[in-house]
């Protein structure tokens, strides 16, 4: 029975290949493939559960041996002299686009370049040129921002390696409102990846934190602590607690199981009118036909329309 493993080339891409359980390869061995018309290196990252349709991967061949490391040296410094050609004749040609990485095949039958834009680029009078000087099969393709930093690698603000380079390979949409309802500062810096894009862990974290929402007071609830009566300020999905500012202006921490939020009509100000009067944009406040109440007489006939009033009026 074949083993499928998702393998890594020295360009930072991924792809998955199926391999003969005698050839009994393992996490980080380098093994020899092949696919389509080429053969081609990559290190071995894991073991990952087989496709739909796994007669059309491509095939490890053995381990790779010292041969083959020496050929791939070989072919790192191919790879080199092959960014200064292509840097050469995108300047030439005006395009548009940010040159990543070359990557030579084992045998030499192929090399992809990796490269990032804004947006589309025609590239095919690029592809001419590249494969007139370098003499083999050219593969342009272009990438996005979070692929070209999954392929960079660093450490993300948690300490850990970024998840893109370590072990996530599909970016899925992402929005704010996933940061909002788990309770993140909207700040670009609380919620962008190194990337500059809303960061992976957003979404892969989403619906635990929708778990974590159910059953938790919501900011500006009144409730019933063991110290009194006071309204939430803040709270924290992950241990389970709020904090609730007193009615003396003291700001304690609660679980939440510690606190009874109080019902509507038993707030501060509640009540069948939601909670008093509401003010005009005047200042004044407005009796129950909405108008505002005359403090004594009738009120002062307005100006007429051209007259020079004084600039000294009351707010």
């Amino acid at each position: 029975m074949d083993q499928i493993f998702a393998v890594r080339l020295d360009n930072g891409s991924t792809l998955i290949v199926k391999a003969a359980e005698e050839l009994g390869l393992q996490a980080h061995d380098l093994c020899v493939f092949r696919r389509d018309f080429y053969t081609d290196l990559g290190e071995i990252r894991r073991e990952v559960a087989p496709p739909e349709n796994p007669g059309e991967l491509p095939t490890a061949i053995r381990k790779a041996e010292t041969a083959d490391l020496a050929t791939a040296n070989e072919n790192d410094a191919k790879a080199r002299s092959a960014m200064q050609t292509a840097h050469r004749f995108v300047s030439s040609l005006g395009l548009e686009m940010k040159l990543l990485n070359a990557h030579y095949s084992l045998d030499g039958k192929l090399v992809t370049i990796q490269f990032s834009a804004d947006g589309r680029v025609d590239f095919r009078e690029l592809v001419k040129e590249l494969s007139r000087a370098l003499c083999t099969r050219i593969e342009l393709r272009q990438i996005g921002v979070r692929d070209e930093t999954g392929i960079h690698g660093g450490i993300a603000v948690c300490g850990q390696q970024l998840c893109c380079s370590r072990f996530l390979k599909e970016f899925n949409s992402i929005n704010v409102k996933m940061a909002k309802e788990q309770d993140l500062s909207l700040t670009p810096a609380t919620i962008s990846g190194v990337c500059g894009r809303l960061k992976c862990c957003l979404k892969y974290e989403h619906e635990g934190y929708q778990e974590l929402e159910k059953g938790m007071p919501r900011r500006g609830e009144w409730c019933d602590t063991p110290q009194g009566r006071g309204r939430i300020s803040d709270r924290n999905l992950l241990t389970r607690k709020v904090s609730v500012t007193l009615e003396s202006g003291n700001v304690v921490q609660f679980l939440k199981d510690e606190i009874t939020v109080v019902p509507s009509e038993r707030r501060p100000g509640g009540g069948g009118n939601g909670g008093g009067s509401r003010r005009n944009r005047d200042g004044g406040r407005r009796n129950g036909s909405g108008q505002s109440p005359r403090r004594g007489g009738d009120a002062a006939p307005a100006p007429k329309e051209g007259a020079g009033g004084g600039s000294g009026a009351a707010e």
